[in-house]
């Protein structure tokens, strides 16, 4: 006869929450954690959430902390976060939504799905024994993904089943597995819906969280109406939905401004975006002011000679020379090769408000 152990204790669950450094994945994450389950983020990096990217180039809100919320999250629930890079998947879900756009860009329901399906598909969770997943999503507080007829949806496609918890408003739906078994304890859960912050803010007084990142449409610049016109404008422009990381970067700094079909200027606005350009000199062709102070302007697109001189008078209007007879611009191209110029600045009341992507 042997001696078999038998054990008294469930062993501990491990569960996954998706964190994109706001409140609700923070405050999600909490509570599963508050009832003894084992949690690790993940945070996916796609190319449009980098707000610590913005703010870093530029002197607006110079005086904001810069940091990069997912990692101040897991920070503060003393957590393991993993950053993986989907920015090359995730562009078809941008491109070729299945279930279509929000108000702007924003792929907010097949985003979800897609970023489920990763955390859930994610070799490392299931060889590693995590039990479940976790969101911070709430009932009706996201128009488009975040309403009850699609949450079942993002449990389906994204393959998690009903291995998806939303702690946040758990009450509000069927229950899960990890409820259904005992994992998490239900009457623990909450039942939000709407999209008052309210319950939010009173839960993370409870909790101790007095800092916490509030972005009003998350930090996805795909949800802001200028940033979407202005990747609109630039698939328009190549006659395809395509870009490339550096595009994404691109649209999210400068004024653009576009004169012509074939070509636009992005043009810095201040020291900080002067300096991020000048890193892609040696993509695009650039043109600066010599005899006056001015901002550095790339030009994006097919120009010839006039389409330049076009550009140059455009970037003149943008320097200290706007009132000047003539402005002193050098233009290079992406090889180094350059050459110099005498423009008129173009009056104000010229450059017309429709070039304005």
């Amino acid at each position: 006869m042997t001696d078999t152990a038998i054990p008294t204790t469930q062993p501990q669950r491990k569960a996954v929450a998706l964190i994109s450094g706001g409140l609700d994945s923070l405050l999600a994450a909490k509570v599963v954690m508050e009832q003894g389950v084992h949690v690790e983020g993940i945070n996916f990096y796609t190319g449009f959430c980098v707000e610590g990217h913005t703010h870093a180039i530029r002197k607006k809100d110079k005086d904001k902390q810069k940091r990069n919320n997912a990692l101040w999250v897991a920070e503060q629930l003393g957590i393991k976060l993993h950053i993986i890079d989907i920015s090359e998947e995730y562009k078809d879900i941008v491109i070729n939504p299945k279930h279509g756009y929000g108000a702007n860009l924003n792929p907010c329901l097949d985003c979800k799905i897609f970023m489920v399906n990763q955390a859930q598909a994610w070799a490392w969770a299931e060889e590693n024994g995590f039990d479940f997943i976790i969101t911070g999503e709430v009932i009706g507080q996201r128009p488009k993904s975040q309403r009850k007829e699609t949450m079942p949806i993002i449990a389906r496609e994204s393959g998690a089943d009903d291995r998806l918890l939303r702690p946040l408003c758990a009450k509000n739906l069927i229950p899960t597995l990890p409820e259904r078994e005992g994992w998490v304890n239900r009457d623990e859960l909450y039942d939000w819906s709407g999209r008052s912050r309210k319950p939010q803010f009173e839960l993370a007084k409870k909790f101790g969280f007095e800092d916490y990142a509030q972005p009003a449409g998350g930090c996805c610049f795909l949800t802001d109406p200028n940033y979407s016109k202005k990747l609109a404008d630039l698939w328009q422009a190549r006659g395809e939905r395509r870009y490339e990381l550096d595009d994404i970067m691109l649209l999210k700094v400068g004024r653009h401004i576009r004169p012509k079909d074939n070509f636009k200027l992005i043009v810095s606005r201040e020291e900080g975006e002067n300096n991020f350009l000048r890193g892609y000199k040696k993509e695009f062709t650039s043109i600066h002011t010599i005899s006056h102070g001015g901002p550095l302007t790339l030009l994006d697109g097919t120009f010839d000679k006039d389409d330049i001189k076009l550009a140059a008078q455009i970037v003149a209007r943008y320097s200290g020379g706007r009132t000047a007879d003539k402005v002193t611009v050098e233009v290079e191209n992406y090889q180094g090769t350059s050459y110099v110029m005498d423009v008129a600045p173009m009056p104000v009341h010229e450059v017309k408000e429709e070039w304005h992507v």
